[in-house]
This record gives C-alpha cells, sequence and structure tokens, in this order.
C-alpha cells in the first residue's frame, strides 16, 4: 500500500535543492543587502531572458504585478477591463482595487481559458485592457485575443502567474501582451519562500512607469514623480528563486511527462470516458501548474479519494461572478454557464515533479476504484 502523500510536497523539492538553496540564504544573509541590490537586479536579468521581453520588474506579489500592470495603462475609475470568471480572485480583484470595473466573458470548456470568440461582444467604449489569465500552466489563445485587441487598439495584461514556462508557437508566456504578471508563490512552478512577483514588457515607457510605480513613485531618493507604491522582491527571495529558476525547465518538463502518463493510466484503465483530461491544444506548451481533470458527480469522487489516502484540490469551487466580493457587478446564476459547469466538474490531481510513478498509479487506481 502506498504511503500517504501530500498534494503538493514543497519539502521533496527543498531536499533535492537544500544545498544550493542554503548557500544563496547564507550569501543574501551575509551581505545585509534585503532590499533591491545585485540578486533582484540578477534575478530580473534572468527572468528578461526566459521570457524574452526587453524588460522584467520585480514586485512583492502575484497580486501586486497585476495591480501595478493596470496602474501603468492609467486604468481606473470608470474603466472596464474584460477577465474570465474562472480564475482565482486576484486577477478581478486587481482589477476592482484600481477603481475599474472587471467585466467577465466566459472559458471556453476545452482549455479553461478565456473565450477569444466571446470577448468581441462585451467591448464598450469604457474597455480600456483585456485580461486573459493562462490557467493551470496553459496559455490562452493569445493570438486570437490579440486580434479581437488589436483592431480596437485595446492593450491586452496577461496574468501569467500560473504559467512561466508556457509557451504558444514557441513564445513564452509573458512577452504576449503589453505587460506580463506572474507570481512566485510558493505552490507556483517556480515558487519562492513567501511572496514576490514579476512584471514582464517590451515596451521601454511602460517599464520605466513600472519601475517608479513599484518604488513609491521615485527615480530619485526621496524625489517623488508620481503616486506610487510599495512593491518589492526582497533580495532573499530573489537570490531563492534565482536557485531554482536554474531548475524550472526540468520540474516545467516533468510535470509534462506526469501529464502524459496520467493520460496513458487512463487509457490503460478505460477512464478516458468517464473522465475529461486537460487539453492541450497543437503549438502550446502546457506547464500543468495543476492537472485538472472534468468528472461528474465530482465532490463524491473526491470524498472517496480522501478515504483512500488521495490527496486533491478544487480550483475553483465558485466562479467569480457568484462570489459575494462582486455581488455589485449584478451578474446572476446562468451568465456564464461553462464557468459554472467547470465548478461543479474541476478536480486537480497531484502533478509535481517529485511525484513517484507509484505514487501516480495509486492516484489512478483509486479513481478506478472510487468510480462506477
Amino acid at each position: 500500500m502506498t504511503k500517504p502523500f501530500p498534494f503538493l510536497d514543497l519539502k521533496a523539492q527543498f531536499a533535492s535543492i537544500r544545498d544550493e538553496i542554503l548557500e544563496a540564504v547564507h550569501k543574501s544573509l551575509e551581505s545585509q543587502q534585503f532590499i533591491l541590490g545585485p540578486e533582484v537586479d540578477t534575478f530580473e536579468k534572468e527572468i528578461s531572458e526566459l521570457t524574452r521581453c526587453s524588460h522584467a520588474i520585480a514586485c512583492a506579489s502575484g497580486t501586486d504585478a497585476l495591480i501595478l500592470a493596470l496602474l501603468a495603462l492609467d486604468i481606473g475609475p470608470g474603466d472596464e477591463v474584460i477577465t474570465t470568471p474562472f480564475t482565482f480572485v486576484a486577477s478581478a480583484g486587481s482589477i476592482a482595487h484600481v477603481g475599474a470595473r472587471p467585466v467577465f466573458v466566459d472559458i471556453d470548456p476545452h482549455t479553461f481559458n478565456i473565450d477569444p470568440r466571446k470577448i468581441e461582444k462585451a467591448i464598450t467604449p469604457s474597455t480600456a485592457a483585456i485580461m486573459p489569465v493562462h490557467l493551470f500552466g496553459l496559455s490562452a489563445a493569445m493570438d486570437e485575443i490579440n486580434a479581437v485587441a488589436a483592431a480596437r487598439k485595446i492593450p491586452v495584461l496577461e496574468d501569467a502567474a500560473q504559467a512561466i514556462g508556457a509557451q504558444v508557437h514557441g513564445r513564452p508566456a509573458g512577452s504576449l501582451g503589453a505587460i506580463g504578471c506572474f507570481s512566485f508563490f510558493p505552490s507556483k512552478n517556480l515558487g519562492g519562500a513567501g511572496d514576490g512577483g514579476m512584471l514582464t514588457t517590451n515596451d521601454a515607457a511602460i517599464a520605466e512607469r513600472l519601475k517608479l510605480l513599484h518604488l513609491h513613485g521615485a527615480r530619485d531618493r526621496y524625489v517623488y514623480e508620481i503616486v506610487g507604491m510599495n512593491s518589492r522582491l526582497d533580495a532573499l527571495q530573489a537570490a531563492i528563486l534565482r536557485v531554482k529558476l536554474r531548475h524550472l525547465h526540468d520540474w516545467n518538463e516533468a510535470r509534462r511527462h506526469n501529464a502524459t502518463r496520467y493520460r496513458h493510466l487512463f487509457q490503460e484503465f478505460h477512464l478516458a470516458e468517464k473522465i475529461v483530461s486537460p487539453e492541450e491544444p497543437a503549438n502550446f506548451t502546457h506547464v500543468y501548474n495543476q492537472f485538472t481533470i472534468r468528472v461528474q458527480n465530482r465532490d463524491a469522487l473526491r470524498e472517496k479519494l480522501r478515504a483512500q489516502g488521495i490527496p486533491s484540490e478544487i480550483y475553483y469551487p465558485i466562479p467569480l461572478h457568484l462570489q459575494k466580493a462582486f455581488d455589485s457587478l449584478r451578474y446572476q446564476p446562468g451568465d456564464f454557464p461553462e464557468s459554472e459547469t467547470a465548478s461543479r466538474e474541476v478536480l486537480s490531481l497531484p502533478i509535481y515533479p517529485e511525484l513517484s510513478e507509484e505514487q501516480l498509479r495509486a492516484v489512478v487506481a483509486a479513481i478506478v476504484k472510487s468510480l462506477p
């Protein structure tokens, strides 16, 4: 019988790079340079290279990255920003935080990402940006989204919090819109020892504004050009993330390998007719921050898995348009049926790089035992 194991085993990841991390932390502590400095500068350059963007600006969290991106484009009260209701709250929350109105567009049921075919109808004279979310590690259909946006001269802000390393036609997430926004929350494919975020852009003017905004609006000490905010990535976090960045490609490939193994085992045990595996469209590179299946009677399956010691998670049980926090938007049940159906059917299975073949098979065996 397989020993119980967690949904995400950060201790296993740490064990594999313990000496590298401790050396980086020790070096950072010895330097006593905790705010900005060479570790942050170098990490920004490395992310710039990874995303093939001219500029990368580190900040305090993925949520701050979204807020800063909106502020950089002067989006605020009276503006509307189109996004998806099937995502983490930060996507729409950042829009509301700057005083703009989130306008939801339903998802493509095959990818869980915003459906580009439905965006056009949601555009109004107040639309100031489109914010697609690369959910679960799969980029949204950026070519189609950018075509709609370009025709109306609307900027596109990528919420790439879950998708570092993902690609579309060989182009990295974070380089596909006006600004890319990343999170380094510990559960992400590239996760720190706390919160952290990054913004990427190929627009020099936007980059300069982001640099001002995340440092209280100052280019020179005590000289404030605009009203900004304090959103800096700690040097200690940058040092840790730089170590992990060296392993990101291999970890993403391990996640992709595990996703392939799940699909093969679903075929082997005749589960393909009972559950729907996540899709990876042609010319897209999915990095599987989550491996999210769809299944009827999801809650019953999850309880049966839990009884067998198999972990799982639900991302996300209530779409944002039905959350109390967004009551003022006056959306109703049934407004976004694909998102609502997904919220009832999705179940995420363990997918982390250190997941063993035995553990992976245990997950599938438990599903076989649990489904009629």
